[in-house]
């Protein structure tokens, strides 16, 4: 407020400039406003909700952005043995060379963890795109990469080369960490404060739902047979095709033309298009784009990831996003879907029955997600968050228990089998979806790019990690390997517990005032 005026005077001038505004940017409203009361009421009345560009947004960016991500997590697994000979038979036709087991699995791997480097690079790049071109032209960007990775995929065989194949998933791993960087904070950004919840689950549901759908894909009646894994590759590419259009014609975020660039005038042409609405009813979310902006305009020079992490006042939340995201990874999701199959087997289930049955799970995946929409804005992120990790914790120490023992009874491959479905539909009511999308609700909107890429690359980080590690942990403990994951889990939940706030209700400069003073807050309100 200025000094010497009162709410009241306050108020009137700031509608004065607001009219003013929009008498520039509105032809229809160019005449002189005669009823500046009338107005004031139809904004104070006006309470943004879904919008037709809000429901495309998040339809689209799921359908044609965080989907092919998920689909190529969970597509890789099932032509991985005609992949192979294809390597193999590629290296003696051109090279001259037969691979021996060793390694042929050493390239199986190289084809494997080139999309986890893709996916960290992209996390890097994900605050420079997002700063430099938007976040609608970045997440226009990450769909042509990804289109470009499909093109190698299914053109490898015909060209004979592994190299394609290496550069194709190289290239879709990098639209995956752009994607899980860019697409969660360009909705957050888009959604009225109300919606931010709903928004965010988008893109983690986009990603279950492209696994699952990688999984029904990879089926042999589908595209599993011997002569067809190119297509089985590559068909996301059809879905990003379709959904390129629609993502050219959404708006760009107001956020980031108002705060990040610094021009109010297309911020208020996007933010009337969004919200469907003329601009003399958008002053309340003028005012909230005020605030960011006169936040942002104090930090000074622009924010980059290395100057995000130096800074002690948003130490905290930066802690607490990148635990969350990593923490997603060490608590052993990839591990207990790869042990599924196994676990179902030892049930009684055929192969094919195994296979369907590690289907429903991630159908289960997709439920959670679905029924996150419902609890997010009714229960908030930190009851779901904590509930969730103390849950996930007590079930991998149940299954490592009952995965030891699981010949000593005849029931207890069924307690395998239920702690497998239980840890799924625990992981998806809070540790899966909140990581996606807390840095937009924790970071104000300067640094929030950075933010979100420093979250996006622990989370590829830490599937990396378990990766590469996993396999030696389980050689050497076998079945207690699930012990490890559960005290990661546990570590994370105490971390949680002791310092996450709850977000919902609150704006983001809301939050990082309580968490401005780092280790010595104690936000959990």
């Amino acid at each position: 407020m200025r000094p010497g005026v009162s709410a009241m005077g306050e108020q009137e001038y700031r509608q004065t400039l607001f009219t003013q505004t929009v008498r520039r940017l509105s032809p229809d409203l160019s005449q002189p406003v005669t009823n500046e009361h009338q107005q004031l009421t139809e904004s104070s009345d006006y309470k943004p909700g879904w919008s037709l560009y809000l429901v495309l947004a998040g339809v689209f960016t799921t359908l044609g952005s965080s989907l092919p991500v998920g689909y190529n997590i969970g597509v890789v697994n099932t032509p991985a043995g005609l992949i192979k000979e294809f390597c193999n038979q590629s290296f003696i036709t051109r090279y001259d060379v037969e691979l021996d087991e060793s390694w042929l699995e050493v390239l199986w791997a190289s084809v494997v963890s080139i999309f986890i480097v893709g996916g960290c690079t992209g996390s890097i790049l994900g605050s420079l795109l997002a700063d430099n071109l938007g976040r609608k032209k970045a997440t226009i960007v990450t769909s042509l990469l990804s289109i470009v990775g499909a093109v190698m995929f299914i053109t490898c065989r015909a060209a004979n080369s592994v190299e394609m194949l290496v550069l194709g998933r190289l290239l879709v791993g990098l639209a995956g960490g752009l994607t899980t960087s860019i697409v969660p904070m360009y909705l957050a950004e888009l959604a009225p404060p109300t919606l931010t919840g709903p928004m965010g689950v988008a893109c983690p549901m986009g990603v279950n739902v492209g696994v699952l759908v990688g999984q029904v894909m990879g089926l042999r009646s589908i595209l599993g047979g011997d002569d067809v894994w190119p297509y089985l590759l590559s068909v996301y590419a059809l879905l990003v095709i379709f959904c390129l259009p629609v993502l050219c014609i959404l708006p760009e975020s107001p956020k980031y033309l108002f705060v990040v660039m610094r021009n109010e005038n297309s911020a208020i042409k996007e933010l009337s298009r969004l919200r469907g609405v003329s601009p003399s009813m958008l002053s309340d979310d003028m005012e909230l784009l005020r605030e960011e902006s006169r936040a942002a305009a104090s930090a000074g020079e622009k924010w980059s990831m290395a100057r995000v992490l130096r800074d002690p006042t948003l130490r905290l939340p930066l802690v607490l996003v990148c635990a969350m995201q990593a923490g997603q990874q060490t608590s052993g999701i990839n591990a207990v879907f790869y042990y599924s199959i196994t676990i179902f087997k030892q049930a009684g289930l055929s192969d094919l029955q195994a296979q369907y049955a590690t289907i429903g799970c991630g159908s289960i995946n997709v439920c959670t997600a679905i029924l996150m929409l419902y609890l997010l804005p009714r229960v908030g992120r930190r009851p779901l968050l904590l509930g969730s990790i103390l849950a996930a914790t007590l079930i991998l120490a149940a299954l490592a228990a009952s995965m030891k023992f699981i010949d000593a009874m005849w029931w207890m491959p069924y307690v395998c089998m239920a702690a497998v479905l239980a840890y799924v539909l625990v992981y998806g009511v809070g540790l899966g979806p909140i990581p996606y999308f807390i840095a937009s609700e924790m970071f104000e909107v300067a640094p929030r790019g950075a933010g979100m890429a420093w979250g996006s690359l622990a989370n590829w980080g830490g599937n990396f990690l378990v990766g590469m590690t996993f396999p030696s942990v389980r050689a050497a403990l076998g079945a207690y390997s699930f012990l490890v994951f559960s005290a990661f889990t546990a570590a994370l939940f105490v971390l949680q517990r002791i310092y996450f706030p709850e977000t919902r209700g609150k704006t983001p400069p809301q939050v990082s005032q309580l968490c401005s003073r780092g280790f010595k807050s104690r936000p959990r309100v």
